[in-house]
């Protein structure tokens, strides 16, 4: 069948579409405002179930240094304190990695950089869309209804 010759019956839909790398992984990526179903990403959820099993067995006292763990662990202790800083990021950044609707360009590797304590500077470094709360935290904010813009203050 070619283009010229379509059989009524037939629908046929012309989607354009590219392959990335996310992570080591092939994956396709849609066109902009096509948002399709999105699965977890198994290395992050692995990655913070494991920060947060630590953190537990370090404030239990099963373990008195971060030092200790790492060799019971069998992994070197600067790795173990890059992976534990996932156990302070945001609730809601937790949540939608767990649901599997953090931004695209969320890899561990971004994750195991240093953070900001803070949870909206956390939002905001990550790429995260802002929430209206979050807004109200920042000067120099407009909200329309759906869409949130924040202006970036230039020094003169």
């Amino acid at each position: 069948m070619t283009r010229a010759t379509p059989i009524s019956e037939t629908v046929t839909l012309h989607v354009p579409y590219r392959v990335v790398k996310r992570g080591g992984r092939k994956e396709i990526q849609l066109p902009d405002g096509v948002q399709p179903d999105r699965k977890a990403d198994s290395t992050l959820v692995k990655a913070l179930a494991r920060a947060f099993r630590w953190k537990r067995m370090l404030e239990a006292g099963e373990f008195a240094t971060i030092a200790e763990l790492a060799e019971r662990e069998g992994i070197a202790a600067p790795y173990l304190t890059r992976m534990m800083r996932l156990s302070h990021l945001s609730p809601e950044l937790v949540e939608s990695i767990l649901d599997g609707h953090q931004p695209r360009h969320l890899t561990l590797e971004v994750l195991r950089q240093p953070l900001p304590e803070d949870w909206t500077e956390q939002k905001r470094s990550l790429g995260a869309p802002a929430t209206p709360q979050d807004l109200q935290q920042i000067r120099g904010f407009t909200s329309e209804p759906r869409h949130v813009t924040v202006k970036e203050k230039r020094q003169a």
